[in-house]
């Protein structure tokens, strides 16, 4: 039964007359009807990909500091041929806290794009993806003008005329707050932006992951972190040499004590405040999709910013009742095994077969014939529906677009 029909069930305070209107058509993969166990199953599932050698990349995103630097992050390029380079959606791709541009669900959204004609470039934030050599400043969830000079970058040095941002988790909060921060003033080659489980409203989420129900998480994320900044101390001494690691036993003492400290903030509070993308929900001036599961374990959308997002006629917001977190897991498609659905490949030519790649100038992903095009991820071809319906049309703000 699909989840309009339990809509019966009220999320967050919202009515059942409401709810129903409001919950994407998502069928939650069998035994897997529980936040934690798609999150789960999401993160260690494993998925057989494997993509063309990309193209690196290195943006400058800040200048020195206390004699290191200046600050790059790591892009990994994967480029059509030139000859219709410039045309295709460019698709840049944001991971997480403590992602990479290796992490799972980026491999699976490059291979989806690369097949349906895209480029793709995929985005490491500061020192991440074994990049703490190229960043001497940390990356956190304010620095989304990382995500401008990428763009910048890219429609620099490669002249692409359309670009997509595409952001998961921490991701999505970088994305949204780009755009929303550039209002009407978008560059003319955005074309669309995605949040996959977007961290919108950091104070609540941070709270969340500290529930007992959570703990699991917190210290998944805040070992990674804290061997992170020992080997800054021990690479960049002059910034990082008094940091106070020994008092950290949460993610919010990580927030006051490093992010805060060395991110140009108050404390945690003024830090979840002042970087949260959910202050331009209603800034959002290109197509937006946004997919959140209410049963994400720690990502929690505030009543105030969903509704931000509803009235604003840019966004389209897919809530399910399932999915947890950056999951969304629904049972395989066979029919994309025998050739029958092309919402993954729209790039076959009729009489194409899904096991020949199609021959038109896409670059290579060897995406056909395995689990990528058949393993139930629903936010990935969801997403990918969406950058294939608006990836390539021309700019329109509110106000140049007469509202549409």
């Amino acid at each position: 039964m699909r989840e309009r029909a339990e809509a019966s069930k009220t999320h967050e305070g919202i009515s059942p007359e409401v709810a129903a209107k409001r919950f994407a058509d998502f069928i939650p993969r069998r035994w897997l009807r529980n936040g934690h166990l798609q999150t789960l199953a999401g993160n260690f599932l494993p998925r057989r990909l494997a993509l063309p050698e990309p193209e690196l990349l290195l943006v400058e995103v800040d200048g020195p500091v206390a004699g290191y630097g200046p600050s790059q992050v790591l892009c990994h390029c994967h480029w059509q041929p030139e000859a219709v380079r410039r045309e295709r959606l460019t698709v840049v791709l944001v991971h997480g806290l403590e992602g990479s541009s290796s992490s799972k669900y980026i491999l699976g959204n490059t291979a989806r794009a690369l097949a349906a004609g895209m480029n793709v470039v995929r985005m490491n934030m500061r020192s991440c993806g074994g990049t703490d050599d190229l960043s001497p400043t940390i990356y956190h969830s304010g620095r989304s003008d990382d995500v401008g000079r990428v763009v910048e970058a890219i429609v620099r040095e490669q002249g692409v005329e359309a670009v997509a941002l595409v952001g998961y988790s921490m991701g999505g909060n970088l994305v949204l707050r780009w755009t929303g921060q550039q209002g009407s003033a978008v560059p003319r080659q955005l074309r669309a932006v995605v949040g996959v489980s977007p961290l919108m409203d950091l104070a609540v989420s941070s709270a969340a992951l500290h529930r007992p129900q959570n703990r699991l998480y917190e210290q998944h994320f805040l070992r990674a972190m804290l061997a992170r900044i020992r080997r800054r101390i021990a690479m960049y001494p002059r910034i990082y040499a008094d940091a106070r690691v020994e008092k950290i036993r949460s993610m919010r003492d990580f927030d006051g004590e490093i992010v805060a400290r060395y991110g140009g903030f108050r404390d945690a509070d003024d830090y979840y405040d002042s970087v949260a993308s959910a202050h331009y929900a209603g800034a959002l001036r290109v197509p937006t999709l946004i997919v959140h599961s209410v049963d994400d374990p720690f990502i929690v959308m505030r009543p105030e910013t969903r509704a931000a997002l509803l009235a604003n006629p840019h966004v389209t917001l897919l809530e399910t009742q399932h999915g947890g977190h950056c999951a969304f897991l629904t049972d395989p498609d066979l029919r994309t095994r025998e050739g029958k659905d092309d919402r993954i490949h729209p790039s076959v030519k009729p009489g194409q077969s899904h096991s020949t790649p199609p021959a038109d100038g896409v670059a290579e992903a060897r995406l056909w014939g395995t689990q990528a095009d058949d393993d139930g991820r629903w936010a990935e071809r969801t997403l990918l529906r969406f950058l294939l319906q608006h990836g390539n049309g021309p700019h329109r703000t509110r106000e140049a677009g007469n509202g549409s």
